[in-house]
Order: structure tokens, then sequence, then C-alpha cells
């Protein structure tokens, strides 16, 4: 297997890359210069070597604690549990909560062998029970793994007697009933508001 045979192998491992996407990314790698290619080489090492999880959230950081952990105007009574790091910044870019995160690192998934013990589920719940916590917005995604995950949460923590909430899920907004799936529609039907 030649080098870029296994460059292009390589990043269709890449999640939301197929082998298509993977040969237009090394062919254009390939028109760059030495030093783009030694930058982009140099970054990849350094983001391996600099960033940590932060040791209260889970979140992926370069500071220990992260700078929403650090941050003393963020709400400490309130936690958002997310599945990955990366829904922070989703949830961060509405600017509609000003809570605390804790970040779970996947799902619970007795199919693939994914238990609570192997995902941050014990770090929130000794997070919880030593603070001030008031309320835990489960913000995992529409899933069975994600129900199955909720589920679990607040069966946990219900002794505590703490306010557990779940994002509202069901039809976007500007959407047409006739293009939304049956399931969607049973979410929505069963997370309706009174108006």
């Amino acid at each position: 297997m030649t080098v870029l045979e296994t460059l292009i192998k390589q990043f269709s491992k890449l999640p939301g890359i197929g082998k298509k996407s993977a040969s237009r990314i090394v062919y254009f790698l390939l028109n760059k210069d030495k030093i783009f290619l030694e930058k982009i080489a140099e970054q990849i090492v350094l983001l391996k070597e600099k960033t940590l999880q932060c040791p209260v959230c889970g979140n992926y950081t370069e500071v220990v604690p992260c700078s929403i952990c650090s941050d003393p105007r963020r709400d400490r009574s309130t936690i958002c549990v997310v599945e990955q790091s990366q829904d922070i910044s989703i949830i961060e870019s509405t600017r509609e909560y000003s809570g605390l995160y804790h970040v779970l690192m996947g799902l619970i998934s007795p199919i693939n062998g994914i238990g609570p013990e192997k995902l941050l589920v014990g770090q929130l719940i000794n997070r919880v029970k030593k603070g001030n916590v008031k309320e835990l917005i489960i913000a995992t995604n529409p899933s069975v793994e994600g129900d199955t995950t909720a589920l679990y949460i607040s069966k946990v923590l219900k002794e505590l007697e703490i306010k557990i909430s779940r994002l509202a899920s069901g039809i976007p907004v500007g959407g047409d009933l006739e293009y939304a799936g049956r399931l969607t529609l049973a979410r929505s039907l069963k997370g309706r508001i009174p108006l």
C-alpha cells in the first residue's frame, strides 16, 4: 500500500469522512507546501500533548480547572449533563445557559458493553452529593442510549431531592407536521407545554 493510499485510509476513519472526502483531503494536502503540512502535523501532536480533561467536569481544556468551572459568574446550582465535550460549545452558542456542565464521555449502551462504570457517571454523582446543586439538566441525545442514560442518572440521584429535567425534543421551529417522523411526533406530544 502506498503512502497516499494509507493516508486516505487513515482519514476515512475520521467521523463524517468517507473515502471520497478522505481522498479529496489527501490530494489537497499534496498540493500544499511542506511548511503547511509541518504546521498541521505539529498542531495535531500539540493537541494530544497539551489537552487534558478538566478534573471537575470532564471537558477538554489546557488549564485546570477549565474556564467554565473556574468562572465565578457561572450559576453553580445548575449542572447540564452532556454526552461529549463538543456538546458544550453547541449549548454555549445559544447564550441561554449560564450554569456548569458535566461531560459523561459517552452514553450507556449495554449492547456495546458500555455501562455507567465506563463513563463519568460516578464523578457526576459525587459532584452532586458534594455541592449545592439544585437542578440537573440532562442534555443527552434523544436516542435509546440517551434515554437509558438519562433514566439511569435520574434513578440514582432521585434520593437527593434535586430537580432533574431533560431537554425538550420534538418538532423543530419552522418544521411541518407532514415531514416529522412518528417518533418525533410522539416525543412532541409527550413533551407538550401549557399555553
